[in-house]
């Protein structure tokens, strides 16, 4: 496996700008911090550079097997750039298993193509805040909440079924009073009268309105013998006149009219 593979020319266009991007974000503070845990913890000392130094991945795996003995069963000597990519990848999967979360774990060509340092240095501060969190004394990273599992009882569970959340709206001071299904009957009642009030919510009081003494007489569309008939002059006509009457088509009285 030839170095040209692993080693890129300078990038341009959109590339060059993404991996400036990501190289200003780079803490220089934090690799101190780093390079102070790593060589106290591992007890050997990493060159000037500090990515250069863990580019093999022989620290790395004596990192790991420091902190949880027996991570890494076997350390490559870095003789080809296969053996230093197995190492990389062993520390990898180890740390996985130490508790780290996948989406802080760097990839393998971050570290050695050198194509985003930025998230190998998240990827060691989350190892060292994963050590914290187990006991080791770390200097650097956060401690992890521990997780605070609740376990309820059968009918403590069944009763919170009952209980509507305040997210889905509350019903405080409301209730269905004065309401009926559909379908239902409404009667009226008139308090006036003096008749005992209905046992039932469906019966509408004289304050919603009435519709007693009201009819549908003379709203009818045909001709009702209730309503009189007049002629062209305005007299009305008889029932007896209006046997003998007709109409023409465009609707005059025909017909011969008896006085």
């Amino acid at each position: 496996m030839s170095n040209v593979h692993f080693n890129r020319g300078p990038a341009y266009g959109l590339s060059a700008e993404v991996k400036n991007k990501l190289a200003q974000k780079y803490d220089l503070q934090r690799e101190r911090e780093l390079r102070a845990w790593i060589e106290g913890t591992t007890g050997r000392r990493i060159g000037d550079n500090f990515m250069d130094g863990l580019k093999d991945g022989v620290i790395l795996c004596e990192l790991i097997n420091k902190l949880q003995p027996g991570s890494v069963q076997k350390v490559n000597e870095p003789i080809q750039n296969w053996h230093k990519l197995e190492n990389i990848g062993n520390f990898l999967r180890a740390i996985t298993r130490y508790g780290v979360k996948p989406h802080d774990i760097f990839e393998a060509n971050d570290l050695f193509e050198n194509t985003n340092h930025t998230q190998v240095q998240s990827t060691l501060i989350a190892l060292a805040s994963q050590a914290k969190t187990k006991g080791n004394n770390v200097g650097l990273g956060v401690k992890y909440a521990e997780k605070q599992q609740r376990r309820f009882q059968p009918e403590k569970l069944r009763e919170g079924r009952n209980i509507i959340g305040l997210q889905m709206g509350t019903n405080k001071f409301a209730s269905q009073q004065g309401m009926t299904a559909y379908g239902t009957r409404r009667h009226l009642y008139d308090p006036k009268l003096g008749t005992d009030q209905p046992l039932d919510q469906a019966t509408i009081s004289l304050q919603m309105g009435t519709n007693k003494g009201a009819s549908q007489v003379g709203t009818g569309g045909k001709l009702s013998p209730r309503v009189p008939a007049r002629d062209e002059g305005g007299q009305s006509l008889s029932p007896r006149i209006l046997a003998g009457v007709g109409t023409h088509r465009h609707g005059h009285p025909c017909g011969d009219r008896t006085m």
